[in-house]
């Protein structure tokens, strides 16, 4: 079964997103199921877990309803205020939908790169354990040895960095690539952390082709596959942020070619049973006929 661990759909009229406006023009309108359908279809993908886009309450609430009109949507990662009095009862009644998968808040927006260790944050997260949820971690480079630091402080937490921690890419080595590796290493101690797969063709260098960029993907990818390993990665798409850098079909092709080193019982890990397993409150896809990457 594949799946999709990273996609989301709005609508611009809801007025929550605050990050998404006319200067990005391909993402500033509507994205709903009707739009995803045909590529989930031609790459043979199940199911997928849809993640906010807005800090608010009543986005997740919205996609909530969403899911549980669209088959194809596995489970719902939300946001809660995480500094709010209030949040550790907003968890618990969220979480009595079943469909609700998981918490991130928006980390990379803050100022504070140490933002998640505050102690009330610290304590609402611990609710997630409790109610079977997950941890995503939308983070930047300079906020990961927070996230290592987080593991040790919840060490029950199952948590995710989303888009493999959002490393700059491009022609020529980044500086920070050390840096970012070792963070990486210390996260990828904790044996209930996870990586992300996704979101990586959005950080390669504005002006570069991606076929340029090839060889920096693929050490990143490489990097991620040798700290975590294929049973700790979760391959995403990150539909319909992705398009601003390439389609989701080309994107699906290009990330089999990039881990084509792995085995084929690996590759199903990456692309579908490491899903399902950490969000365990999503429900079961349905089957589809897979499609063969080069021709999707």
């Amino acid at each position: 079964m594949i799946v999709d661990a990273h996609q989301h759909y709005w609508e611009v009229a809801r007025g929550d997103y605050r990050w998404l406006g006319p200067h990005l023009a391909p993402l500033y309108r509507d994205f709903g199921p009707q739009d995803l359908e045909p590529e989930l279809a031609a790459c043979g993908v199940a199911g997928t877990i849809l993640v906010q886009a807005a800090d608010s309450l009543a986005e997740t609430r919205y996609l909530l309803a969403l899911a549980a009109r669209t088959d194809a949507v596995l489970g719902v990662v939300g946001w809660v205020d995480l500094e709010a009095p209030s949040a550790r009862a907003e968890i618990a009644e969220l979480a009595r939908d079943p469909l609700l998968v998981g918490i991130r808040p928006m980390l990379q927006d803050l100022a504070d790169p140490r933002w998640v260790l505050r102690e009330e944050v610290v304590r609402a997260l611990g609710e997630l354990p409790r109610h079977g949820l997950c941890f995503d971690a939308l983070v930047r480079p300079v906020q990961l040895d927070a996230i290592a630091e987080l593991g040790t402080r919840i060490p029950e937490l199952d948590l995710v960095v989303d888009h493999g921690g959002k490393p700059t890419l491009g022609a020529r080595r980044w500086s920070g690539f050390a840096q970012w590796r070792a963070a990486h290493a210390r996260i990828a101690a904790n044996p209930r952390a996870r990586c992300k797969l996704s979101g990586l063709v959005t950080e390669v260098e504005p002006g570069l082709s991606l076929a340029l960029a090839r060889s920096e993907l693929a050490r990143t990818l490489d990097v991620l596959l040798d700290l975590y390993g294929p049973t700790r990665c979760l391959w995403g798409s990150d539909w319909p942020v992705v398009t601003l850098r390439c389609g989701y079909r080309e994107w699906w092709t290009l990330a089999h070619e990039l881990t084509a080193r792995l085995s084929e019982s690996e590759q199903a890990l990456v692309f579908g049973v490491n899903a399902s397993t950490f969000y365990r409150r999503a429900r079961s896809p349905r089957a589809r006929t897979l499609a063969r990457p080069g021709l999707a």
